[in-house]
């Protein structure tokens, strides 16, 4: 994978669709397990933000060992780097899960009925998935912050920045 676009790393442009459709989907597939009216509204759509979340987060992680290797290496990279690794089993789950409900909206509309054990494990798993994924990003995201930023806000001046006033 390239790692540069126009001189500028590709992992900052990447990880901001990250964090945005990867909650996205943990949001869609929680309200589709809790909400059976947003199920039926939502159709496909949490799965497919499921899956396109699925397909970023190795472009995010590709990118991301990329940049890895042209910056300084630091504690609080090397736990970035490591929390990142745990996303994808995570988004696997939501996919999973969203599959899950969406197989069983498009059979309840049927005259199919199904299992109550697979529905609840179904929400059970969007749940929990939808949990998880938001919990590992905002680490993820957090520790990423402070291995970009850290450098930054150390050499802030001391009064907030209103050195010209």
């Amino acid at each position: 994978m390239f790692d540069t676009v126009f001189g500028l790393p590709v992992h900052p442009l990447v990880v901001h669709a990250t964090v945005v459709l990867v909650p996205a989907a943990a949001l869609a597939v929680a309200l589709a397990a809790l909400w059976p009216a947003f199920r039926r509204r939502a159709g496909v759509v949490p799965l497919a933000l499921s899956l396109v979340a699925l397909v970023l987060v190795p472009l995010s992680t590709q990118s991301g060992e990329a940049l890895e290797r042209r910056v300084d290496h630091t504690a609080t990279l090397e736990r970035h780097t490591e929390l990142a690794d745990g996303l994808l089993p995570w988004v696997a789950l939501l996919v999973v899960a969203a599959a899950a409900l969406y197989w069983h909206h498009r059979r309840s509309a049927g005259s199919t009925t199904v299992p109550r054990l697979l529905v609840v494990a179904g929400i059970a798993l969007g749940l929990v998935g939808a949990a998880g994924t938001t919990f590992q990003v905002i680490r993820i995201g957090h520790t990423g912050a402070e291995a970009a930023w850290s450098d930054v806000a150390k050499a802030a001046p001391h009064n907030g920045g209103d050195e010209g006033k």
